[in-house]
């Protein structure tokens, strides 16, 4: 196996077993009276990310070299999305789910950041494919991730700011 077809199998192998945490998540707080928003746009996500790894995979020469820096970078930023994850506990999904009268997370990255999350994939959609030059495919996704995060972001600080 090339190094691109490994790193690109590392990625689609953590998105599935985010897929699963989600579900199992949005499941259990489902259960317990939460409520989604903008869940029309949540396709569109999936079709991004999907096309995003398909391009990485299709349309960059098997043997091209990495970046071993810019592979570094990635590794943090897989890592980061783990801590973010652990953060959130079992309120964390791929939707955007809010259970009312639940917590607002402050811990972990959210310390800082409101949206840590969709900061560490902005700088994956860019970095995965700048680790093998690929610097088309991380502008064309990069901009596409931006126009899907910013209609998010406005739907998750309204879901949010309705119990603070």
């Amino acid at each position: 196996m090339t190094m691109l077809y490994g790193v690109v199998l590392l990625v689609v192998v953590q998105r599935l077993v985010e897929l699963a945490i989600a579900a199992r998540n949005t499941a259990r707080l489902r259960q317990a009276g939460a409520v989604e928003y903008g869940a029309r746009h949540y396709p569109l996500f999936i079709l991004l990310h999907g096309t995003w790894l398909a391009s990485v995979a299709l349309l960059i020469p098997a043997d091209q070299a990495a970046n071993l820096w810019l592979l570094s970078a990635l590794i943090v930023l897989l890592l980061a999305r783990f801590w973010v994850m652990t953060s959130l506990g079992p309120y964390w999904t791929t939707r955007i789910i809010r259970l009312p009268h639940g917590p607002i997370v402050s811990s972990g990255p959210y310390r800082w950041v409101r949206h840590p999350n969709y900061l560490i994939v902005t700088g994956e959609i860019a970095v995965l494919p700048l680790v093998f030059g690929a610097w088309k495919i991380a502008i064309v996704f990069s901009l596409l991730n931006a126009l899907l995060l910013r209609h998010r972001i406005r739907i998750e600080n309204a879901a949010l700011g309705e119990t603070t």
